[in-house]
């Protein structure tokens, strides 16, 4: 029996009946020989940590675009901290942390640089619309590897697609993940917000320090607690409706004073002129395209402006500057 048979065999005995089985997944979309070490989900975790477009994450922005300090959450922090609250949830349940780990890890590959403002951007100039959940699983099936894509699980890829609110995960560990970055964000979102000024703890309604608590640590410790207490040894993934109602509440006033505030974001109809601008002139110059996507545009159902998205949406907030700047920025004329 090799060490992969051993470990499969571990979880059938030890996690929850509700949990998704490495034996049992629905495999991948290319057979390939298993490893005989690691379970197909671990592989899914790996794959995804060593991948190009999950390195890019570390100059993507979460909320506040190319802050000046050194401690505000990147796309990567932001994943990072999704990861740990969903792993936690996941092994207090008995549920597959490793697929769990490898969807949080996932999740966001597909987002624009500049964050929800790119995305807002290119979601606006495509005829064909933007979603990054949907650019997430085209990173990990179609653009990474040189087109080959990571290959991944259908449970995996699954999680993925359905992180969104929107979505409907079909396995528990993607449940997980879907709560795991409202409560992620959340928490680090109010953390920078105090970090550049524009929010005080003591401005925060005092319903939700009664609820929910007046510290971040109080506030992951309660909702992560919640989540665990009322998912136990249940088929779906759940908050109580106490804990749940706060949450969305103080998620609306968030938007009201963090995500839609004007210091906050001063910057971003910049950041959406550039993605667009940049959309427009690549639509008009394919040929400045690298040819790793211009190869892409043969396949089938792949589009033009499908191929300007995918190398857009795969630029950093600095590369994209710097795009930007090489276009429309005259330089200075050298003797």
């Amino acid at each position: 029996m090799t060490i992969r048979e051993q470990l499969e065999h571990r979880e059938t005995e030890y996690l929850s009946p509700y949990a998704a089985l490495s034996r049992n997944s629905k495999g991948r979309k290319r057979e390939e020989p298993q490893c005989d070490i690691r379970p197909v989900f671990q592989r899914d975790r790996d794959r995804i940590l060593h991948c190009k477009a999950f390195r890019r994450l570390k100059q993507k922005t979460q909320v506040f675009l190319l802050p000046s300090g050194d401690h505000y959450r990147t796309r990567l922090t932001h994943t990072l901290e999704v990861s740990q609250n969903a792993r936690t949830i996941a092994k207090a349940l008995r549920l597959n942390e490793d697929l769990t780990e490898a969807i949080a890890l996932g999740h966001d590959l597909g987002h624009t640089p500049f964050g929800h403002a790119g995305e807002r951007a290119l979601n606006e100039v495509n005829p064909y619309g933007f979603c990054h959940n949907i650019q997430s699983v085209r990173i990990v099936e179609k653009l990474e590897k040189d087109g080959k894509g990571l290959n991944l699980t259908w449970e995996a890829v699954d999680g993925i697609l359905n992180h969104k609110s929107s979505g409907t995960p079909h396995t528990l560990e993607g449940q997980i993940v879907r709560l795991s970055d409202k409560i992620a964000y959340l928490n680090h979102d109010i953390d920078d917000a105090i970090r550049g000024g524009i929010l005080k703890e003591s401005e925060i309604p005092e319903e939700f320090h009664r609820i929910l608590g007046d510290t971040t640590r109080k506030r992951l410790n309660t909702l992560i607690h919640d989540v665990v207490t009322n998912s136990m040894d249940k088929p779906q993934i759940a908050m109580s409706k106490r804990v749940e109602k706060a949450m969305k509440e103080l998620r609306e006033f968030m938007f009201e004073r963090v995500y839609l505030n004007p210091d906050a974001k001063k910057e971003e109809k910049k950041a959406v002129h550039m993605v667009q601008e940049l959309y427009r002139f690549y639509i008009k110059h394919l040929d400045e395209i690298p040819e790793e996507y211009q190869s892409m545009q043969g396949e089938s159902g792949v589009n033009k402006e499908q191929m300007v998205c995918d190398y857009i949406a795969g630029m950093t907030d600095t590369y994209a500057v710097k795009k930007f700047e090489d276009y429309f920025v005259p330089k200075s004329w050298k003797i």
